[in-house]
């Protein structure tokens, strides 16, 4: 694994799900609605275990598909030198930045903390400007028409049911 990668998962989903969840945690705690950790008797915890999992998947498979058919990583700082548009980007733009929300619904479920679900929302609100004003502009100056084609026909969030062929 090389050291751009590893530098963008610590810093990148390692800040969204480890460091501010931990902080968010930290800081509340002892305060009403703060942290109510789910056991294995609790259905929150089989719904957050399986929305973990299903994140993690998705995650570890969108970063892949950056590293091999991409040629980059998800940092800014090294993006893919190619349009990834297989396996789940065939169905929604950012399936990576989806299954990170995942992982924080998961968090939220796990911990039973409405302090973690007001944080995935404001990670989803502070993604979505983001993508909006500068991934998805800087995406069509770097690919140009073939982003712009993709953009028209794959959601950016909700993922379309049949694959897009590119057709």
């Amino acid at each position: 694994m090389n050291l751009q990668l590893v530098k963008a998962i610590v810093i990148l989903p390692g800040t969204a799900l480890v460091f501010i969840p931990g902080a968010i945690l930290w800081l509340s705690a002892g305060s009403p609605g703060a942290m109510a950790l789910a056991g294995p008797e609790d259905p929150r915890f089989w719904i957050g275990a399986l929305l973990g999992a299903t994140g993690l998947f998705f995650a570890a498979w969108t970063v892949r598909l950056f590293v091999k058919v991409g040629k980059g990583t998800p940092a800014p700082w090294a993006p893919p030198k190619k349009l990834v548009v297989r396996g789940p980007y065939r169905h929604v733009r950012n399936p990576m930045l989806t299954s990170v929300n995942v992982m924080l619904v998961a968090e939220s479920l796990l911990f039973g903390s409405w302090y973690l679900a007001g944080w995935m929302l404001v990670f989803f609100l502070l993604n979505t400007v983001f993508f909006i004003f500068f991934e998805e502009p800087g995406l069509e100056r770097r690919f140009g028409e073939d982003y712009r084609r993709y953009k028209a026909n794959v959601p950016r969030w909700i993922p379309r049911r049949r694959p897009w062929d590119g057709s």
